[in-house]
């Protein structure tokens, strides 16, 4: 079997999802972290779409690049245009990347009724387009828009487009599922008989996510005969998303046995520093690289894994890149707690009463509406406070919020006191806010400072409340504060019938937390 390769279109079609916007620094970020994991192609954008595309382009050419190809990306020549006097098609050319990307109509409806041409006038503007930028000595992947569809409606005309491309120079061929409507079974007979119609030519596949099937399609087309796949790595793109290619690539690494020539390892940090560039979030249980993708919850899988990872993990996490995770919940055992106990207190064993006393007051705890799994940092300091190990570094005696409605301003504002206690010495301090959480945070933080002059680097990152019960306006709330300091980050909870209450539950274990860790030189 060939080596499948790999053609991200995360600069491109990605960067037409919903919400996505990079600058030409973000373009240029992306092109290094895709060429490090290894990505054989990167298909760059449209050159003569917009003068930030130009901008790109120009940047682009003096980034050295390891093994990534970069690709432009536009459309066969205009009617009535030739291609050499066609702006886009001259784009292409200035550029200056090695290989082109041409997108021609396969489907006679887009011909007719689209672009209002013949159907043979069609077959001429993509052989004469493909031929101009063959002359020009680019390497050529012609994108059969709509494909499938096309060869649904008339197979004789959707395959006289992929000779149009053969005879204009195409190497690549890729059938496009532009619509992104077709199912497993049709993607894989279709591509099987244009690997056959054509044995002399690379077939790509690209699919879009419109019915759920984009990655299931990609290796459909793959094991039919395509050898080159399409698609983003974290999977964003116009409309319901293009074919993701890190679980494509880890399913066809991992499952299939095929010669993928990339860096599988680093696929997860790869896939995030990706979403930190375009400012989205891998969902927690996308396959392979999620935060929850090897996360286990049931006390009967923790041990079965503890025992025989393969018994209930299909692949081994740090084959891409992630790592296992126990989560911590009433449906734990102690063989799940246990290890988190350990960190604290090594001599401790599974049989200890310790560890059943920890395991029964959990369950006690996630029934009042706890839920340790996402609170990592408030676990920590329950064990401790459990195994008698805890000595706070101050008390809250009391505290009071006030609102002010309506705001002679307009904008909402709050008042917050509050009174703690250090070491016997009391402080009473009062802060503004935007709203009376902020105001609260304001003032816990502008007291503790004034004896904890470290907590300054402290910072809230996220800030979620949760309704538990939904009973009316008295209903149980869950509240979860994400911190940060000196880039590193931990979450800690409160629970109440009073959100505000939550609130400084969880703040006070923020601020309890990082002063422990602040004990410790490595934190520093």
């Amino acid at each position: 079997m060939k080596p499948i390769v790999f053609f991200d279109s995360t600069l491109r079609d990605g960067a037409q999802a919903e919400g996505i916007s990079f600058s030409v620094q973000d373009k240029l970020n992306i092109v290094r972290a895709l060429d490090d994991f290894g990505v054989q192609y990167i298909e760059a954008g449209n050159p003569g779409s917009n003068p930030k595309e130009l901008q790109f382009f120009e940047a682009v050419r003096s980034l050295p690049l390891r093994q990534a190809r970069l690709c432009a990306f536009g459309s066969t020549a205009r009617k009535g245009v030739e291609p050499a006097q066609d702006a886009n098609v001259q784009s292409l050319l200035h550029a200056g990347t090695p290989v082109v990307a041409i997108f021609g109509k396969a489907w006679d409806l887009h011909v007719t009724e689209i672009l209002k041409i013949t159907r043979e006038e069609n077959l001429r503007l993509v052989t004469e387009t493909l031929r101009c930028l063959r002359d020009a000595g680019k390497e050529i992947v012609f994108d059969a828009e709509h494909f499938f569809d096309g060869y649904k409606a008339d197979p004789d005309y959707a395959l006289a487009v992929l000779r149009a491309a053969c005879d204009g120079g195409a190497g690549t061929l890729c059938l496009c599922d532009t619509n992104g409507g077709c199912l497993p079974h049709e993607i894989g007979q279709i591509t099987a008989k244009v690997c056959a119609a054509f044995p002399d030519r690379d077939v790509a596949i690209h699919c879009h996510d419109d019915s759920g099937c984009a990655v299931a399609n990609s290796i459909a087309a793959v094991l039919a005969g395509a050898v080159q796949v399409q698609g983003t790595l974290i999977g964003f793109g116009e409309r319901c998303g293009n074919a993701d290619l890190a679980t494509i690539i880890a399913d066809l690494a991992l499952k299939c046995g095929y010669d993928c020539p990339v860096r599988l390892e680093s696929l997860k940090q790869t896939a995030r520093e990706i979403a930190e560039i375009a400012n989205v979030r891998i969902r927690h249980n996308h396959p392979y690289i999620g935060k929850s993708a090897f996360a286990h919850k049931a006390g009967m899988h923790i041990d079965g894994v503890q025992k025989l990872s393969a018994s209930f993990e299909h692949v081994d996490p740090a084959a891409v890149g992630n790592e296992r995770k126990f989560l911590i919940s009433e449906v734990a055992g102690r063989g799940t707690v246990l290890p988190r106990i350990r960190r604290i207190a090594p001599h401790l064993t599974k049989q200890s009463p310790e560890t059943a006393r920890i395991t029964e007051r959990l369950k006690e705890r996630e029934c009042d509406g706890y839920q340790y799994e996402g609170a990592e940092a408030s676990f920590e300091l329950f064990i401790k406070k459990q195994l008698g190990l805890w000595q706070p570094h101050f008390h809250v005696i009391l505290y009071k919020t006030n609102d002010d409605f309506p705001a002679p301003d307009g904008e909402q504002q709050s008042t917050a006191l509050i009174k703690i206690e250090v070491d016997g010495k009391t402080l009473l301090t009062c802060d503004e806010g935007n709203g009376p959480v902020n105001a609260l945070d304001r003032a816990l933080r502008k007291a503790l400072c004034a004896f904890y002059p470290e907590l300054n680097a402290l910072h809230l990152t996220d800030f979620k409340v949760r309704v538990i019960e939904s009973s009316g306006t008295d209903a149980k709330i869950r509240v979860l504060i994400e911190s940060a300091d000196r880039g590193q980050t931990f979450t800690t909870i409160g629970v109440s019938n009073d959100v505000i209450e939550a609130s400084l539950t969880a703040l006070v274990d923020s601020f309890e937390y990082i002063l422990s860790k602040k004990e410790n030189a490595a934190w520093q």
